[in-house]
């Protein structure tokens, strides 16, 4: 767990460097003057389809590396390995395909977003770049986490591409760029600049090698590879369909101003995940390995302590952003439109601690002989998801999503719950995910009516102090985790303190 613990900090540490770099930007889509909602809208929506390109062109490779890595490595020599290989060639024509479909299904994207979302229409094949980059980046990503270097590769997704739009928008500011329609067509290159810096990465280091040679891996596992990505090729459609739909439905049916706002406040519960991604690029190596040697005990305390401290850390940083969210949006002189994703913030929050409270299940069912149940959990999800978030949308508008991203992802993660209990005896909660609960919503009560009627910039920082200090006192005090104290103990010697 160790090794565990420390790539997860340090990955969590580099993704929130990330997210500053990611609210610098946001600050500026959203500040009057520079950008309209719509020009915000659109590079949401950029992110949103080119990541459904991704999931369609990939063919579901990184499952593929995650699974298979080690009987590749454990039987081959580096030169001799053509499993990135292979999964960067069936990834390419992946994407020749959905380059295709792209095209000859324009017509169907004119008809859907042409009354709302116009902008989109004219920029609609500089969003091929993106998913391009994106998806090369991913079936390289998942061979990096296979490698334990899933610190490097958050830096890149995390704080590099951040850091290529602030470069651009600044660039925007002082007009080196003139215009908007330069903006975007560069912005749509930022997945294919660490796609590019990764790969070279890994081949200056020596860790892939590119050869067309069959090995004899292949041709062993070739039917379960096949078998595999059969199964999880739907299941990870099923999933990043899930998680882009509601950006979709409101260009679709409100247009890229309403999009703006709900993705703001869906980017500010992504602050929330940061951890989640930390403990999965860390963990999922182990969850592979646990499994080949039939370790239970390991897949128990990964899955045990992975829920404990994602609850920890996803309900202190909800209950902190929630807060403040408000009063930030006013203090900062965003334009008063966004006010709207108070609410949006609020639903898809309580959705990132249902998912992060259950801790690594879907890792753990995905690395597992029953894979195939990843699949029949997503086709429920999207059951429930698809037609409550386009019904919901209608009736609510921009909180209709977040309500249908509430109710779908509590029951997806129930019925994983009880399958890995059912199956493998195996379960994410104990009695420290009560008190945790507990001590997080006292914490909030504490810092939330002394500072009700106080505002501005001193407000924030005092409320946001005053909970870190109770919050963090209670988790540290309670010894919540035993991950925490580790990592605290450490620090005070490094201070003197101990």
């Amino acid at each position: 767990m160790s090794n565990i613990r420390r790539q997860s900090i340090i990955s969590s540490l580099v993704i929130y460097a990330g997210f500053g770099i990611g609210l610098l930007n946001t600050y500026f889509f959203t500040k009057q003057g520079l950008f309209t909602e719509a020009e915000y809208g659109l590079t949401g929506s950029f992110i949103a389809i080119s990541t459904m390109m991704m999931a369609f062109a990939t063919l579901a490779m990184p499952s593929y590396i995650f699974k298979f890595f080690h009987y590749y490595n454990d039987h081959l020599t580096p030169r001799r390995n053509d499993l990135v290989t292979w999964a960067l060639l069936v990834s390419s024509i992946g994407f020749v395909m959905v380059m295709i479909a792209g095209s000859v299904f324009k017509h169907i994207i004119i008809r859907k977003f042409g009354a709302h979302s116009p902008e989109l229409l004219t920029y609609y094949y500089w969003i091929f770049p993106m998913g391009l980059g994106l998806t090369v980046y991913t079936v390289l990503e998942a061979y990096a986490w296979s490698l334990h270097k899933s610190v490097f590769t958050n830096f890149l997704k995390e704080m590099q591409w951040r850091f290529f739009t602030t470069v651009l928008i600044v660039l925007f500011i002082i007009k080196v760029i003139p215009d908007f329609d330069l903006f975007i067509k560069l912005y749509a290159f930022g997945y294919p600049v660490i796609a590019v810096t990764l790969l070279l990465y890994l081949l200056i280091n020596g860790h892939i090698h590119i050869t067309f040679s069959i090995s004899k891996v292949t041709r062993r596992y070739f039917s379960k590879i096949l078998k595999l990505c059969s199964f999880v090729y739907a299941g990870v459609l099923i999933l990043t369909i899930s998680q882009v739909f509601d950006s979709l439905v409101l260009a679709s049916l409100d247009g890229l101003g309403v999009l703006a706002v709900y993705s703001l406040g869906q980017l500010m519960t992504s602050i929330i995940q940061a951890p989640q991604r930390g403990i999965i690029s860390a963990s999922i190596s182990h969850l592979s390995k646990g499994w080949k040697e039939k370790n239970m005990e390991l897949l128990q305390r990964v899955y045990q302590r992975s829920s404990l401290n994602l609850l920890i850390f996803s309900a202190g940083i909800f209950l902190l952003i929630w807060l403040n969210f408000t009063d930030a949006v006013n203090t900062f002189g965003l334009k008063p439109a966004y006010l709207q994703a108070v609410n949006v913030f609020f639903l898809i929050g309580l959705s990132r601690i249902v998912d992060m409270g259950t801790g690594v299940n879907a890792q753990i069912i995905a690395t597992s002989n029953y894979w195939r149940f990843e699949l029949v959990s997503g086709v429920i999800l999207l059951v429930f998801m698809l037609p409550l978030t386009y019904m919901l949308t209608k009736t609510y508008g921009v909180i209709g999503p977040a309500i249908a991203n509430l109710i779908s992802m509590t029951i997806y993660n129930t019925i994983r719950i009880v399958f890995l209990w059912k199956k493998f005896r195996l379960f994410p909660f104990s009695k420290y995910s009560l008190y945790t609960l507990l001590w997080a919503g006292l914490s909030y009560a504490v810092c939330y009516f002394p500072f009700a009627n106080m505002h501005g910039f001193t407000a924030l920082v005092l409320r946001s102090i005053t909970f870190i200090s109770v919050y963090g006192a209670g988790v540290i005090g309670f010894k919540l985790s035993p991950d925490i104290m580790p990592v605290w103990e450490t620090i005070l010697k490094r201070l003197g303190k101990k």
